[in-house]
């Protein structure tokens, strides 16, 4: 529903998923393709998402080439830094997330992938064809710390905030036991079984979203109900809303 804002102009409501994995992420279904994602996202009526692989943007080209019109598609990445915390991190455009994978695979150890074990790595072009494999494992973490990602992200402009904040792995709080006091950003990601009112309660000064963190199609669906409100679909009217500033917000279902 739309509404007008105190200043007078008019606030559109985007629903929004920011933390979808492709076939590339070792744990994600092959399925996990462009044409078969944004397809679901158009079902499930969402005007928002992001493509956040685990510690890679190679698969970003594939899926900012030629996203639906009515789908905002944002790049990103899901890093794990060294303290085994995972972080999404969002970016204007791609070329600017294809510089942040750059440096984060200078920082990814050499470890490399066992497909049987741990799942295969594919690289694929837009009509979701294989065209090369990651050979590194990207189930890793990479030597940048919490702060760190928040640092180097926030230099190139970007946006990141810690996951699923309410699981037992793999978490800020699940691998520091709190949130740094100093920790620059105005986000915090809850999983789907997360309370929203419980995170709302703890943290009042931070937005609160709710993400898929889809590793297959099965996973994109309606319990996924993050709303954004925007003037419009743009990555200044995001970040107003992430600092909750003029108005711009973002609730959770």
């Amino acid at each position: 529903m739309n509404t007008v804002s105190s200043m007078g102009f008019v606030l559109h409501p985007f629903l929004a998923d920011l933390h979808i994995h492709t076939c590339l992420s070792p744990c994600a279904e092959r399925e996990m393709t462009p044409e078969l994602i944004f397809s679901r996202a158009l079902a499930l009526r969402l005007d928002v998402i992001a493509i956040t692989d685990h510690n890679s943007t190679s698969n970003l080209p594939a899926f900012l080439k030629s996203p639906p019109t009515e789908l905002w598609v944002i790049p990103g990445m899901e890093v794990q830094t060294k303290e085994e915390a995972h972080m999404v991190c969002l970016f204007p455009d791609l070329n600017t997330a294809l510089t942040w994978g750059e440096m984060v695979k200078t920082r990814l150890p050499l470890t490399r992938n066992n497909p049987d074990f741990f799942g295969e790595q594919v690289i694929i072009d837009s009509a979701g064809n294989k065209t090369g494999e990651e050979t590194r494992l990207l189930l890793n973490s990479v030597s940048f710390s919490v702060s760190d990602v928040v640092e180097e992200v926030h230099k190139l402009g970007g946006i990141t905030y810690p996951a699923h904040i309410d699981r037992p792995s793999y978490s800020v709080l699940s691998q520091l036991g709190f949130l740094p006091p100093k920790l620059k950003t105005k986000a915090l990601e809850i999983s789907r079984r997360g309370k929203i009112e419980e995170y709302h309660e703890k943290y009042s000064g931070f937005s609160i979203i709710r993400s898929s963190d889809a590793h297959r199609l099965s996973d994109l669906d309606e319990t996924i109900r993050t709303v954004f409100q925007l003037k419009e679909r743009s990555w200044p009217e995001i970040i107003k809303a992430f600092d909750q500033i003029d108005q711009r917000n973002v609730t959770v279902y």
